[in-house]
């Protein structure tokens, strides 16, 4: 068996280079994305939909055009130039050789020069998405005569769902019906609507559930501006346009959706690229303002990486805003990723929420609320429902609307009803405000409650899961898919099983939820909360503990035996708080020898496990997602070099990405000479919610920030390293306070902090983490804060 000691890899270890790199990797490297809200557009990298592709204009899941390409007399457009300018805008560059005269580009000169280039047709496409979408379109002829073509779009629809378009079996049966018609009859007044409208009915018996559900979609292509008339044949718009040398045409064309009867208008128009008056532009700036800014000194280190991830992940949050969703203004919750999970995701959005809160709490103060409203409230055994468990997904998709699956409301998770209590206790560390938390104390307790009766089966004091669903999902823990438990010889796990994470996560909440409970005077609940977390870590370490490999099992089986299986599951346990002291060393060690540690990050699977796959979705891939949760806990555990490694290692990842953007997951290769940058799993979403608030744990990690603003008091200990000597935190908001921090390192290798800006009541104070095992203070200090609770 080969050395588990931990090895030094040059790439991994030397100083940190930017020059000469050109690595510059993208998920799903064959599309383009252009999302807001509900909506998304999902082209080949041309910038169009293909047929018998899985590209599409998406709204709600359903894919309301499947066919969308522009073309001149019958031929593609060259594209030359196309990108994003946000994530809901996009511009696209295209040239044509119109039919001229070449005699001016027969002399090619000392270069190779093409037609297109030298007798130049242009089509400039202008994209804007939100709820509906406006393009605009402009042609220009950069020729010396005049030009007579044929601009054509073709355009159909077929109404799939998300799920029917990668699976590529249709379960709906429905109606499409096709109309073409004027609008207006003066200059001022004339467009041309195209419209699809589809309507659907299933008759459904899923178990509890038995009934007829129907859907009605559509989509409106609406053509304004017009300079001449469309017509529309055989499933393409047509334009007869003449232009003389220099010319110009302009058209605009609208994509309305229809969603079971609500209109979805364009919420932008005519050259938007910078608009700032929708509500969505409005509700974007008012958080990017508001929100923390990060920023960094620009040199060859990692610093311009570290500080250009986290603007973009704060931008790619709020692009992934549900708006529908929204508590107010300044709270609301997000979609987990693109171009898949574009529904309400309850562990995705807890977990985002709860790393991003150094960024905003608003997250937290949106995502809470709108968990509530789905709490179950009944038992339904297709749904995985049962009366106080919170929610793993509810989809808008018309195989959902429909019933064919659950997912419309599913519940089929651990990790929701574990999470959500801690969630409350973050919001309430971050804003001191016992009104903004007090909603969220009762739905909190019967998600705890939840876990402790029907969510432990068997009565044995773990929480486990084993799906009552003939179509619910079989792994239900932080690892959902189905073939992610595994023992160590390779086979499968059987039902039911507790995972060591999720039991993790339980005694987290339960510890956070005490405290919360004695500032609002129930002390009774305080004192039981924080009791059965002490109670629930000693059970979890004398069983989930292996002494043979120093570690902690990945789950109980069935028989409550060990699954032996190395795996990042005790990541999570570390970070939770649950591993004994004694044991935490030996674990956080073993994380990164280098069966787990790849260079870019930890596997979920030891690469010497018999099922190890580096792109598999959890056998043995990479989670950006889990980095911040281990880095959070190791700070707080006192070890700093493990910290920094796992920090460094995510973003130098980063700056392998376009835009410094981690996609869901990477594939598990090692890091060494020959693999100068990882692959992907092939499906990655990117953006993905939580790879993007997982940066924001890293940097908080390495600064040792810990807000409490009960207290109005900011701890901090940072340790910063040499790849980055810097860092300035402005408009940090804890409790009522504003702040603006410059952390740095001293010459002689450590770091310090500075003030340089101070709105409100707050103390900031160089101290440890309350549960540090490296620091005399941090045993004081947590000893100070559980004196909270009576009777420990």
């Amino acid at each position: 068996m080969p050395s588990l000691t931990p090895k030094r890899f040059n790439i991994g270890e030397m100083t940190y280079r930017r020059k000469n790199c050109l690595i510059r990797l993208r998920p799903r490297s064959d599309q383009l994305h252009v999302s807001q809200d509900r909506s998304v557009i999902v082209t080949a990298r041309d910038g169009f939909i293909h047929p018998l592709s899985q590209d599409g204009f998406f709204v709600h899941q359903t894919r309301l055009l499947s066919d969308y390409r522009y073309f001149i007399d019958r031929k593609p457009f060259i594209p030359v130039a196309l990108s994003n300018v946000e994530q809901h805008s996009w511009m696209g560059y295209y040239i044509a050789p119109p039919k001229v005269s070449v005699t001016k580009t027969s002399n090619r000169g000392s270069g190779y020069l093409e037609q297109p280039s030298q007798d130049t047709l242009e089509l400039c496409i202008s994209r804007y998405v939100g709820l509906g979408v406006h393009e605009d379109l402009d042609l220009t002829n950069y020729t010396q005569e005049q030009v007579s073509f044929q601009l054509g779009i073709a355009l159909d629809a077929d109404f799939a769902d998300y799920g029917e378009v990668t699976g590529g079996t249709r379960q709906q049966r429905g109606k499409i019906r096709r109309g073409f018609r004027q609008l207006g009859s003066g200059e001022k007044d004339k467009a041309w609507e195209l419209e699809f409208d589809y309507r659907a009915t299933h008759s459904f018996s899923n178990q509890q559930e038995k009934g007829t559900a129907t859907t009605h979609r559509g989509l409106i292509v609406r053509i304004e501006n017009a300079g001449s008339a469309p017509r529309y044949r055989n499933k393409r718009l047509t334009f007869q346009i003449t232009l003389e040398p220099q010319g110009t045409w302009h058209s605009c064309i609208n994509l309305i959706p229809k969603i079971e009867g609500e209109v979805m208008p364009p919420a932008y128009s005519c050259h938007s690229f910078f608009a700032e008056g929708t509500r969505f532009d409005r509700l974007r700036d008012r958080f990017l303002a508001d929100t923390t800014q990060f920023a960094g000194l620009e040199r060859n280190t990692l610093a311009p990486v570290v500080v250009g991830a986290l603007e973009q992940a704060t931008r790619d949050i709020v692009a992934l805003r549900l708006h529908d969703l929204d508590e107010r203004e300044n709270a609301w919750t997000m979609a987990a990723g693109l171009p898949v999970y574009l529904g309400l995701f309850g562990r995705d959005t807890l977990t985002a929420a709860l790393q991003a809160a150094i960024a905003s709490p608003e997250m937290m103060q949106g995502t809470l609320p709108a968990l509530a409203r789905y709490q179950g409230t009944e038992s339904n055994d297709w749904r995985d429902e049962q009366p106080g468990r919170m929610l793993h997904e509810a989809q808008t998709g018309p195989l959902e609307i429909l019933n064919f699956n659950p997912r419309q409301r599913y519940y089929g998770s651990l990790t929701t009803s574990g999470l959500y209590a801690s969630v409350v206790a973050e919001l309430w560390h971050w804003t001191g405000d016992k009104d903004a938390v007090r909603p969220y104390i009762s739905p909190a307790m019967k998600a705890l409650h939840w876990v402790d009766t029907l969510g432990d089966q068997d009565g044995d004091g773990f929480s486990e899961y084993r799906t009552r669903s003939r179509d619910g999902l079989k792994n239900q823990g932080w690892k959902d898919s189905g073939d992610a438990m595994v023992y160590e010889d390779g086979s499968q796990v059987d039902v039911p099983i507790s995972p060591s994470e999720e039991q993790g996560f339980l005694y987290f909440s339960k510890l956070q939820l005490s405290e919360v409970f004695w500032w609002l005077d129930e002390k009774e609940d305080a004192k039981r909360l924080y009791h059965e977390a002490e109670e629930l870590k000693k059970r979890f370490n004398d069983k989930f503990w292996m002494e043979d490999e120093g570690f902690f099992a990945m789950a109980l089986d069935p028989d409550k035996r060990q699954v032996k299986s190395i795996a990042s599951n005790a990541g999570h346990v570390l970070a939770s708080g649950i591993a004994d002291d004694a044991l935490v060393q030996h674990a956080a060690d073993r994380l990164l020898a280098p069966d787990l540690f790849t260079g870019w990050g930890i596997r979920t699977l030891s690469s010497l496990h018999p099922a190890y796959n580096p792109y598999s979705y959890h056998r043995g891939s990479v989670w950006p997602v889990e980095h911040g949760t281990f880095a959070m806990g190791l700070m707080r555990l006192g070890l700093h070099q493990h910290v920094e490694r796992i920090a460094r290692a995510q973003f130098e990842a980063a700056s392998l990405f376009e835009f410094y953007r981690l996609p869901e997951l990477l594939s598990g290769h090692q890091r060494d000479e020959d693999h100068p940058f990882p692959a992907m799993y092939p499906q990655s979403n990117w953006p993905q919610t939580w790879s993007s608030s997982s940066l924001f744990w890293l940097v908080q990690a390495l600064l040792g920030l810990y807000p409490y603003a009960p207290l109005n008091m900011l701890l901090v200990d940072p340790h910063l390293p040499e790849w980055l000597p810097e860092i300035t935190l402005r408009n940090l908001h804890v409790g009522k306070a504003t702040i603006t921090l410059h952390f740095f390192r001293r010459p002689d290798g450590g770091s310090d902090y500075e003030i340089l800006e101070k709105n409100g009541p707050l103390h900031v104070i160089r101290q440890p983490s309350p549960w540090s095992l490296t620091s005399n203070f941090g045993e004081r200090l947590r000893d100070v804060l559980t004196s909270f609770i009576p009777g420990r």
